[in-house]
């Protein structure tokens, strides 16, 4: 079924349970064509071809409003709003060529006809092939358009976009390029992780993070500060600081970051881009890490996300590298511990919205299979299900990741090619459809003050999904 006949649909739902406020229209004939609707999800593929999806070339700007996040929710103008979305973090690299610029709509129509909302890529390249910042503060002005067209893209197909800032790891260049680059300006460096604490190198990060954040597009002539298509700036992708195990220098980095970014764009939110590794502050939660490792690599997730100016959590999945490569139900156990843990955080003492964003498993494990890929993502998102029925701060996930056909080379066992994979494109496709009629449903309530009895009853109306 299209995503825009499943919105239709959800709205009439909507307005069918709301015209009688009396608790029989949740729970008697009304929720017929609601079951019917979702029958149907299960059992259609969408389609990935022509340009069907939610392409809007001239939204209103009224309909397009930051994100914002209210208690331990995100909500667009004061509504909620749950995602649903992705990681294909490669796509300012391919808009730099025009041989491989179509593949970043490619990717876009696709989410979109699944019903993604939002998607997480790279804002960064440093000094490597296509560098975006080929040397502290210089910059490729072709490779900076591509990004432009990127984020003009995304809203043409109502895709948001958590964008990042730099990298913990060496591809695409992190702190490791930072480190390089500080070492032939003379500096006296012996690890990668002085970036977290050398002046010199942090400068390089702040001016890196100015540029970015007061680019002016060139499609849209509009900063990137002022732009509603951007979800939230993720300070670093899965930072870690092993050569201090307290995890005072990264917590100290955190927050002199968090707040800089703040100062030049206090609209948007902004994110850690940490995994979740509870750290020594927390002995009571080393149970839920999925290895003692965890606990020395200087991350410490409740602490960190209690830094003035971070808006919500951010967690990995990867059960796979964090556990065994080897596929068993483990894997499915630690995640939903893994997940639940967050959650709690979120709720009883970060008091945000806590984000999955990233999530997958590699075809390269012994003994994958896609089932067991499909039983993973309905496993996550059942979780957040179970936060979201009781207004929790589980506000959703982002598949680790999606990549069009054609872009094989590029696959590092985790890639997801939706017109390949139709029962997980069903998957993904029902939990939008879920998240739709249940953004939908909250709204009303918002609006009409009706019981909250009512917004339950119609999103508990079958449990087994």
């Amino acid at each position: 079924m299209d995503v825009g006949l499943k919105l239709l649909f959800s709205c009439v739902v909507v307005f069918m349970v709301f015209v009688n406020d009396s608790p029989a229209v949740c729970g008697g004939k009304a929720m017929e064509p609601l079951e019917m609707m979702v029958d149907g999800a299960e059992n259609q593929c969408p389609s990935f071809s022509g340009s069907g999806g939610a392409y809007s070339d001239d939204m209103e700007d009224d309909a397009w409003q930051m994100v914002q996040k209210k208690g331990n929710q995100f909500v667009v103008n004061d509504e909620p709003f749950y995602v649903n979305g992705f990681n294909t973090y490669w796509l300012m690299v391919f808009a730099a060529d025009d041989s491989t610029r179509g593949k970043v709509s490619e990717v876009f129509q696709q989410a979109s006809a699944v019903g993604l909302t939002v998607c997480r890529t790279w804002a960064f390249n440093d000094g490597q092939w296509r560098a975006l910042q080929k040397s502290p503060s210089v910059y490729d002005e072709v490779v900076f358009k591509a990004l432009d067209f990127v984020v003009n893209e995304a809203k043409k197909y109502k895709i948001r976009l958590i964008l990042s800032l730099t990298n913990n790891w060496e591809a695409y260049g992190g702190k490791a390029q930072y480190v390089k680059w500080g070492k032939a300006a003379g500096l006296n460096l012996t690890s990668d992780d002085q970036f977290f604490s050398h002046p010199t190198l942090k400068s390089y990060y702040k001016a890196h993070v100015k540029t970015v954040l007061n680019r002016v597009n060139t499609f849209t002539n509009m900063t990137y500060k002022e732009d509603p298509t951007i979800f939230a700036w993720e300070l670093m992708n899965e930072p870690r600081c092993t050569l201090d195990p307290s995890g005072d220098t990264l917590q100290a980095w955190i927050e002199e970051m968090a707040v800089f970014v703040k100062s030049i764009d206090p609209k948007h939110l902004v994110e850690i881009g940490s995994e979740g590794f509870y750290g020594v502050s927390s002995p009571n939660r080393f149970q839920y890490n999925p290895n003692t490792y965890a606990q020395q690599v200087g991350t410490d997730f409740i602490r960190n996300h209690q830094v003035l100016g971070i808006d919500f959590a951010s967690v990995h999945i990867y059960a796979d590298s964090w556990i065994s490569p080897t596929i068993s139900d483990a894997h499915l156990q630690f995640t939903k511990s893994w997940m639940e843990a967050h959650i709690e955080d979120a709720e009883e003492y970060l008091g945000m919205p806590v984000l999955f964003s990233e999530f997958g498993v590699s075809a390269n494990d012994p003994g994958y299979s896609s089932s067991f890929r499909d039983t993973l993502i309905s496993t996550v998102y059942k979780t957040l299900l179970n936060s979201t029925k009781i207004g929790g701060g589980g506000a959703g996930s982002l598949l680790w990741q999606l990549f069009p056909e054609g872009t094989d080379y590029m696959d590092d066992g985790y890639a997801v090619v939706l017109s390949k994979s139709p029962s997980t494109s069903n998957i993904i496709s029902l939990h939008s459809t879920r998240l739709a009629i249940f953004n939908s449903v909250c709204s009303w309530h918002c609006r009409w003050g009706c019981k909250k009895k009512h917004v339950l009853d119609v999103f508990l109306y079958r449990d087994d999904l």
